[in-house]
């Protein structure tokens, strides 16, 4: 697993050299994805400009989460552009550390589908904000140097769109699955720095068992599969959604080397 080793960042991964189906792989130094931004050094900053022509933020934090952090050391990069699309339902002061929240609050979450509580959310964010969903796999698509998606913890939000965008690139299922649980391997500094923060430590003052919130691969594979079912696969969801064929190209182009 290609990981930046960012100071500033605990979960922050390039998603290049991932196998598809036609005999290629992901292109390195394109799409990327990481947790929270906020504590990036002088030092990350110039590694992910210079050195990965970094040109596109997509940052899937609710409104509440990015007014409470506050601008983050890449906001100063005038080349940089960012892209607030949150995922989450513009509902109260929402966070995906507080996951367990949401569920009490939306009956219909566990309905969804009650056999896996984080495919539930996942499923949401299809339901509650398709738009977001969309206009984030369009801005990598056309962004111009590397495209950076992140949340919070860079595990969930991050991993349904990171996931979402190689799926239709055609990156074989076991690699896009892979790629999801790999955050588990950070788990502990995730947690760690969010429990640093002002905005996140409340959701967390009673969960302490970081395990708890570690990715597992059957989410990611139960995610998938639902969308297979009940929307004849991701293509076909992206589509009903206004995320067409030339689209879709255009994503596969930018993504696959």
């Amino acid at each position: 697993m290609p990981w930046l080793g960012l100071e500033g960042a605990a979960n922050a991964r390039d998603v290049g050299g991932l196998p598809a189906s036609d005999g290629r792989v992901t292109a390195e130094r394109t799409l990327l994805r990481s947790d929270n931004l906020q504590g990036l050094t002088p030092a990350d900053v110039k590694l992910l400009v210079d050195d990965y022509d970094l040109r596109t933020v997509v940052d899937l934090r609710s409104t509440h989460e990015v007014e409470s952090e506050g601008p983050g050391p890449l906001r100063a990069v005038e080349r940089v552009r960012h892209v607030h699309l949150s995922v989450l339902p513009e509902r109260g002061e929402a966070t995906d550390a507080a996951a367990d929240a949401l569920f009490t609050r939306r009956e219909k979450a566990l309905a969804r589908y009650p056999d896996d509580p984080m495919c539930a959310l996942y499923l949401g964010y299809l339901e509650d904000r398709p738009e977001s969903v969309v206009g984030a796999l369009r801005t990598i698509a056309e962004s111009p140097g590397a495209a950076l998606v992140h949340c919070a913890a860079g595990k969930d939000r991050t991993g349904v769109v990171v996931a979402l965008s190689l799926t239709v690139a055609g990156v074989e299922r076991e690699a896009v699955v892979a790629d999801y649980a790999a955050s588990g391997t950070r788990i502990e500094g995730i947690m760690a720095r969010l429990r640093a923060s002002p905005t996140y430590a409340p959701d967390l003052e009673e969960r302490d068992d970081d395990d708890r919130h570690r990715p597992r691969a059957a989410t990611m594979e139960a995610f998938l599969t639902q969308v297979d079912e009940r929307y004849r696969g991701a293509l076909t969801w992206l589509a009903k959604n206004g995320f067409d064929d030339t689209d879709a190209q255009r994503l596969r182009e930018k993504l696959l080397a």
